[in-house]
């Protein structure tokens, strides 16, 4: 077997032999097919920098993974994405955006406008889904972030408008993308379970109180006014929430109330309550509509397939990688979830994945990649990879170091405490940049039996 080591720092070949395997073809690093430009459509996974603006890029921010080049700090932190690692790996200039701007909240700096860049063919955008054209982080979902979340379709659609409708043929190109179309489905059971825990947490906490007020019936219904009331309010949390609570509730005539040792157990036991609540509900939504759920992720994947073959295939490619969805259940994210959400996650990974491989199998043209099995393998198994924490976010999450709450606004500035450079993710279901290292090697591997490396 040949391979070709990444030319990228010495960590590169650090992994390679950390997993067993050496640079089979020595002396010989120029690449088999000699790639004139990269095209890569897809997700966050694959965003160079469509974000990097406005208030984003006033912090260092911009991409989803820890952000900035920190390999003088520490060699893993290159700020560097799979795309941008496959580009120096083939000796092709730097991958730049296609595309910038947000159109978000102007007084947070969400509000860029749009430019398009001429000679840069990275389409991929964070929040993109593959047909649809509303994605997390799009202010049609509520979002002040304003995310453009242009969908694959269109990234394709743009492309050709560009090239006179045709690829070149001697272009690699990269697609990657439906984890949007997921995290769209799954949000709409966390707001079930939400819900079903805000709802559980009001009334538990109203009961509990209201029941040392002189007419607690009445008290009850006042105490969860002022629950609703505050919880409405922007910028609310749940201790302001519990706080209007206990004032409602000392007016009502529960004054022992007041006392954290009295209001402290309530709130605990209310959040428990909600706590439960919320999962409860979530199991039920995902065991009621988890068919309705796979079924449109699956659709999402002929979608996927059909803008391989008949938009890019069809229009002249000759090397199209196309990677598989990874193993969303062993992220953060998904591990936060109960045991019956990760058992949904995981039959809408395997529908989107089981219709790619059906779909694209047996083209010459397309090379279809099996993250999946590697991202499991490295969540189950991630000592081998270098990996040293597979279940926990490297960056700092907490709105008072992120207010974003994501790796978009990640940098070495707000990262946890200690050596986090080999961490799987950067948040929640984004790969810090040694994972996105991990993911190139496993796309050139691939890239070299198939004889375009």
């Amino acid at each position: 077997m040949r391979h070709i080591k990444l030319a990228m720092t010495v960590m590169a070949a650090a992994v390679i032999a950390g997993c067993g395997s050496g640079d089979p073809r020595p002396g010989e690093q120029t690449p088999k097919v000699k790639f004139s430009a990269q095209v890569t459509f897809g997700d966050s996974l694959s965003d160079v920098g469509t974000y990097r603006v406005g208030a984003l890029a006033a912090i260092g921010g911009g991409t989803y993974t820890i952000n900035g080049d920190n390999s003088k700090a520490n060699p893993a932190l290159t700020g560097k994405n799979w795309t941008e690692l496959m580009a120096t790996q083939a000796g092709l200039p730097a991958p730049c955006p296609a595309m910038t701007g947000l159109d978000g909240d102007a007084s947070k700096g969400f509000s860029v406008p749009v430019q398009t860049k001429a000679g840069c063919y990275g389409y991929a955008q964070g929040g993109a889904r593959v047909t649809n054209p509303v994605g997390p982080g799009n202010k049609a979902t509520g979002s002040a972030l304003g995310g453009l979340t242009v969908p694959l379709v269109t990234q394709v659609k743009n492309h050709l408008g560009i090239m006179g409708g045709k690829f070149k043929g001697d272009e690699v190109v990269y697609v990657m993308g439906g984890n949007n179309d997921v995290l769209i489905a799954l949000g709409q059971l966390a707001a079930v379970a939400n819900a079903a825990g805000s709802t559980a947490f009001a009334t538990s906490l109203a009961t509990q109180l209201a029941a040392g007020a002189t007419n607690p019936a009445t008290a009850a219904q006042s105490i969860g006014l002022a629950i609703a009331t505050e919880a409405a309010r922007a910028g609310s949390d749940s201790t302001s929430i519990v706080t209007a609570a206990v004032n409602a509730a000392v007016l009502a005539g529960n004054t022992a109330a007041a006392s954290p040792a009295v209001f402290g157990p309530m709130a605990a036991k209310a959040k428990a309550d909600a706590t439960a609540a919320g999962i409860k509900a979530g199991d039920d939504y995902a065991a009621a509509q988890g068919p309705v759920m796979v079924k449109a992720i699956a659709q999402a994947g002929s979608e996927l397939v059909a803008m391989v073959k008949t938009q890019i295939v069809a229009n002249g490619a000759n090397y199209v990688v196309v990677n598989n969805m990874p193993d969303i259940a062993n992220t953060p994210s998904g591990l936060s979830a109960s045991d019956a959400t990760r058992a949904l996650i995981s039959a809408i990974v395997k529908a989107f994945n089981d219709t790619l491989a059906a779909g694209l199998a047996n083209d010459p043209k397309i090379l279809l990649v099996d993250v999946y099995s590697s991202s499991h393998d490295q969540a189950t198994n991630p000592a081998p990879y270098g990996l040293t924490n597979v279940t926990d976010t490297a960056c700092d999450l907490s709105p008072a170091k992120n207010p974003l709450e994501s790796s978009l606004a990640c940098t070495i500035n707000n990262l946890k405490p200690g050596d986090v450079s080999h961490y799987a993710y950067a948040d929640t279901v984004h790969p810090t940049p040694f994972l996105h290292l991990l993911l190139a090697r496993l796309v050139s591997e691939k890239m070299v039996a198939k004889g375009w490396l």
